[in-house]
């Protein structure tokens, strides 16, 4: 057995061990090859491929600077033309990224391919990973989209004061993924576009008036002549009160301990929480007066006995 290993172990190393003289013919081979290269040939073959590539390299530089400009003016005139149709500032800035992000991938794909390179497998590369991103982010992707048909719809505008999803306040910015808004005690809210899109919303701000309602409750058996003529004079005396639509005071309900009077005045849509605090306060100070009184909460309870 071992001097079978042993002869096996002489055939492996003879096998590796070249001899000098079969070295020696594989140089000579070598060299003689190199010698009888046709030189000429072989640099004029890389002159003109050297060439062809500096030509093809000059051509997508050019038309790289050439495509920069078109992108630049293409761009201008977009801005421009948002411009002269107040665009949504929001609105503008994603337009404008968009069309200049698209048409410079489309350049690149144009300088790639003068290059020589097949753009067919980067674009089907570039849609695979596109879908799965999608895919991966759909929840972003909705308030994107929301985003967008917010800015593109415009049921609400920076400085609105709007009510949806619950919540309630000025609109301080409209982004593409959340609306910010900047409640009454000085909160900062941001609401996702995916939600209050498809949402009721109030828009508080869109009208350039609005009317402030004051429900008034006085005493049965006073006289609802008096009450109604003071608070029609505390309404046509305050000058933030409109003449048209006129304000009118009606009975609006026969309640449980009160006649309830509506008044209704139309004011400015700035003017609204100014006139709607002062009114009361006046009405609370004017109408007893007049010999009118706010009733209590009250209830008759008849004892029968047996």
């Amino acid at each position: 057995m071992i001097p079978l290993l042993a002869q096996t172990e002489a055939v492996d190393v003879e096998k590796l061990i070249v001899p000098d003289s079969v070295q020696k013919a594989q140089l000579a081979n070598t060299i003689e090859k190199v010698v009888n290269t046709d030189y000429h040939e072989f640099f004029v073959n890389l002159a003109n491929e050297a060439v062809w590539v500096a030509i093809k390299i000059a051509g997508a530089l050019l038309i790289w600077f050439v495509g920069r400009w078109i992108i630049r003016r293409i761009t201008a005139l977009l801005d421009a033309a948002f411009n002269r149709r107040n665009v949504e500032a929001s609105l503008r800035l994603f337009l404008h990224n968009m069309a200049k992000v698209i048409m410079t991938l489309l350049l690149i794909l144009t300088v790639v391919q003068m290059l020589g390179v097949n753009v067919t497998s980067i674009v089907a590369l570039f849609a695979s990973a596109t879908l799965a991103i999608g895919m991966a982010l759909s929840g972003t992707m909705q308030n994107f989209a929301g985003g967008v048909m917010i800015l593109l719809l415009k049921p609400y505008r920076v400085g609105d004061y709007i009510s949806a999803q619950g919540q309630s306040g000025t609109v301080k910015s409209i982004m593409l993924f959340s609306t910010q808004i900047l409640t009454t005690d000085n909160q900062t809210i941001y609401i996702p576009n995916s939600s209050i899109s498809s949402a009721i919303i109030d828009n508080y701000s869109a009208a350039e008036t609005r009317r402030v309602e004051i429900t008034v409750g006085i005493s049965y058996g006073d006289d609802v002549d008096v009450a109604r003529e003071a608070i029609m004079a505390l309404a046509t005396a305050d000058s933030r009160v409109l003449a048209d639509p006129a304000p009118v005071v009606y009975v609006k309900e026969l309640a449980d301990s009160s006649v309830n009077l509506s008044a209704r005045m139309w004011v400015k849509n700035e003017e609204y929480w100014n006139v709607f605090f002062d009114m009361n306060e006046k009405i609370y100070k004017t109408l007893p007066q007049k010999g009118v009184n706010f009733p209590f909460p009250q209830m008759d309870v008849h004892l029968k006995k047996d």
